[in-house]
């Protein structure tokens, strides 16, 4: 995987960490708990490990035809079979139905991005702008309808 995105993680401000996004991006939490994986269930995950491939420009290390992940620099961004997964935990889950998570990825250059996925992606939400917090983003869906940001921040973030 390049070293271009970073999954990112939440964090109040309170912990004194500058904010990215509203979502703010952290490396540790004072009670000790590290997120390390965030787990997309799909209907089609060669569909969405195929969408995942080309935004993040790496390919995806695959434990069967139900299973893929992407390591970043801060945790796992996992796709598994919404059958696999009621097999597991019937009832536990609902593909292509999120409305309350962004995955955000810290990238190097947006607009670069927004240039090249602007053919390839088919939702976008918010074409490259600044945000009021200093951000500057792009916002888009990928096929199962997850909202997606790739966002360069206006200053250094603290490690």
């Amino acid at each position: 995987m390049t070293s271009r995105f970073r999954l990112a993680a939440v964090l109040p401000a309170a912990f004194g960490v500058w904010l990215a996004s509203p979502c703010a991006v952290a490396q540790e939490v004072p009670s000790g708990a590290t997120l390390v994986n965030t787990c997309l269930i799909t209907s089609d995950v060669q569909r969405l490990v195929s969408f995942y491939e080309v935004v993040l420009e790496a390919k995806a290390k695959w434990s069967g035809p139900d299973y893929a992940e992407f390591p970043t620099q801060a945790g796992v961004l996992a796709i598994f079979s919404a059958k696999a997964q009621e097999a597991y935990i019937p009832g536990s889950t609902e593909p292509g139905a999120n409305r309350g998570v962004i995955l955000e990825f810290r990238v190097r250059d947006p607009d670069a991005e927004y240039g090249r996925l602007a053919g390839f992606v088919k939702v976008w939400v918010k074409p490259p702008t600044t945000q009021p917090w200093g951000t500057r983003s792009i916002y888009f869906r990928d096929p199962d309808g997850n909202l997606v940001d790739l966002f360069r921040p206006s200053a250094p973030m603290r490690k």
